[in-house]
């Protein structure tokens, strides 16, 4: 259900601003993603999973606030985000 360390480190390469960067919201947002993805593919097979359920929309919870901090400090780099992850909104 967590990620592992080689896709972490395949997602900081990928969305971080320079080599360095691990906590910038575009990072957060992706690995929090990721680790999305993986926790509904668990619920999909174990429906009655309630403990990893209410995890499961804590990380939801907090990828939406990372993104509505990031909408409200730059457009430019939430709109370009939620096109590079896939995300509605």
């Amino acid at each position: 259900m967590s990620i592992t360390a080689q896709k972490k480190q395949e997602l900081l390469k990928e969305y971080a601003q320079d080599k360095n960067d691990t906590g910038s919201p575009e990072v957060q947002v992706a690995v929090l993603s990721e680790r999305i993805s993986n926790l509904t593919e668990h619920m999909k097979s174990h429906k009655k999973d309630l403990h990893s359920q209410r995890g499961l929309l804590g990380l939801v919870s907090k990828r939406r606030r990372l993104l509505d901090y990031l909408k409200s400090k730059d457009e430019a780099r939430y709109q370009d985000l939620i096109k590079r992850l896939g995300l509605r909104r």
